[in-house]
């Protein structure tokens, strides 16, 4: 599954944490505030996630990109405090 994950940190602080979490989870950075991973599984990234709570306050937006989800794209956004995912499908022929 290809993840990417693009972060607007609020603060000094948390972009740190952040920029120090994701290479533990294997992922690399392709941009300023943009990390890539093909290799992380959902299990792991549930676990990212949970961390990344832990590191990250009201001001912090993180997006997670996920390809393919089930024959899907999801999009996850972090944005005050709280997690809301969007589901892409594919038309239906």
């Amino acid at each position: 599954m290809f993840v990417a994950v693009v972060c607007d940190p609020g603060s000094e602080d948390s972009r740190s944490a952040l920029y120090a979490l994701l290479p533990q989870y294997g992922f690399e950075k392709v941009q300023r505030a943009c990390y890539e991973s093909t290799q992380i599984d959902e299990r792991r990234l549930s676990s990212l996630k949970r961390e990344i709570d832990k590191v990250t306050d009201y001001y912090d937006v993180i997006r997670i990109y996920q390809y393919p989800l089930e024959g899907s794209f999801a999009l996850t956004t972090l944005k005050n405090n709280k997690w809301r995912r969007i589901v892409v499908r594919p038309p239906k022929s």
